[in-house]
């Protein structure tokens, strides 16, 4: 499936991300965040870190949201927009803070990882069908949303119903079902996001996070509506449904620093083949890619490979490319080669 969307339009971009980003402290060494003795400044945000990711490879990227009139969200609008994405469309709200938030440096699996969010009553979460500015939503080839949105207010849960809907001449709508079940409360959250995820029409979900479902075909089974389905599996792969085809990718081996970032990574490596209308086993291995290039860095922004060095590696043959094992600094060592090679 390729977007059409508004290509007409003057102020047209190839994708719009919507959602909140968060000033995010990193601990500077491992440990119980009680224990930490110091923390380092970076952001986070799955849509915004989608939006870096999609800028930094060469797309024309806008991110929509609410920042506070604050420090915090002078940094965020600054970084954000420093990877090259539009932020002339995030508003600033005198009254409400931009969100921040915590995290241990360990892995996100493990029983030890601790999140410390402060973003109740956050500028974005005031967002809501009257605000942000509906056409520059729309002014994209895709609008790129996820499931985080709607767990962070009433009106926020109304913009995702309204943006999901299925009307004519609406842009390829890009949904990250991203179940963060610590957000949600006592909400059906399950209900909620399969709903929003029906009117979508490329859909991201991890098997890990799809409400119990324990193989692809089940989550298909349960989300047939989108033209796309993308489940991924985790170190196995991804599985991908378009109309009647079903198509399996295995992910390459990686030494991982961090899971943190790599599915907002993957979403953004398949949505830029999809915007280039490449085959779907090259859209799935430019999703591995870019989570490889996340999964390898402590932080939730990575270089991500060069188009030409992942269009190289996509390209590989099966047994090829189920040899490629991908290490910490992998994207910058094929940078410095890609660099040689063009100097005289």
């Amino acid at each position: 499936m390729t977007p059409t969307g508004p290509c007409n339009a003057p102020d047209v971009v190839d994708v719009v991300a919507l959602g909140e980003s968060m000033v995010t402290f990193l601990p500077s060494r491992p440990g119980r965040l009680a224990d930490v003795p110091s923390f380092d400044r970076g952001i986070g945000g799955a849509e915004s870190n989608v939006a870096c990711v999609l800028a930094s490879a060469g797309h024309t990227v806008r991110w929509v949201s609410r920042v506070g009139d604050d420090p915090f969200g002078d940094h965020l609008v600054e970084a954000i927009g420093g990877y090259g994405v539009d932020v002339a469309h995030v508003r600033r709200d005198p009254d409400r803070p931009t969100g921040i938030y915590f995290r241990t440096a360990g892995d996100r699996a493990t029983d030890a990882h601790e999140v410390a969010y402060y973003r109740a009553g956050s500028a974005a979460s005031a967002m809501s069908v009257t605000d942000p500015d509906p056409a520059a939503v729309r002014a994209g080839r895709v609008l790129h949303l996820s499931g985080i949105t709607p767990a962070l207010s009433a009106s926020c849960l109304d913009l995702m119903r309204e943006l999901t809907a299925r009307r004519p001449a609406r842009p390829l709508v890009s949904f990250d079902v991203n179940h963060r079940p610590g957000l949600w409360g006592d909400t059906d959250a399950p209900k909620v996001l399969r709903d929003l995820a029906r009117g979508a029409d490329l859909v991201f979900v991890g098997q890990d996070e799809a409400w119990g479902l324990h193989s692809a075909e089940a989550v298909r089974a349960a989300l047939p509506e989108p033209d796309v389905l993308v489940v991924k599996q985790g170190a196995a792969g991804a599985t991908v449904f378009e109309k009647r085809d079903v198509t399996f990718v295995p992910a390459p081996r990686v030494d991982v620093v961090a899971e943190v970032g790599a599915g907002d990574a993957f979403a953004a490596g398949f949505l830029s083949a999809t915007l280039r209308a490449l085959p779907v086993r090259d859209r799935l291995r430019h999703g591995h890619l870019m989570a490889a290039a996340a999964l390898t860095v402590p932080g939730d922004h990575a270089t991500p490979p060069s188009r030409e060095h992942a269009d190289r590696l996509a390209a590989l043959d099966d047994a090829a490319w189920g040899r490629l094992r991908l290490g910490p600094g992998w994207t910058e060592e094929a940078q410095r080669a890609d660099e040689e090679v063009r100097t005289p």
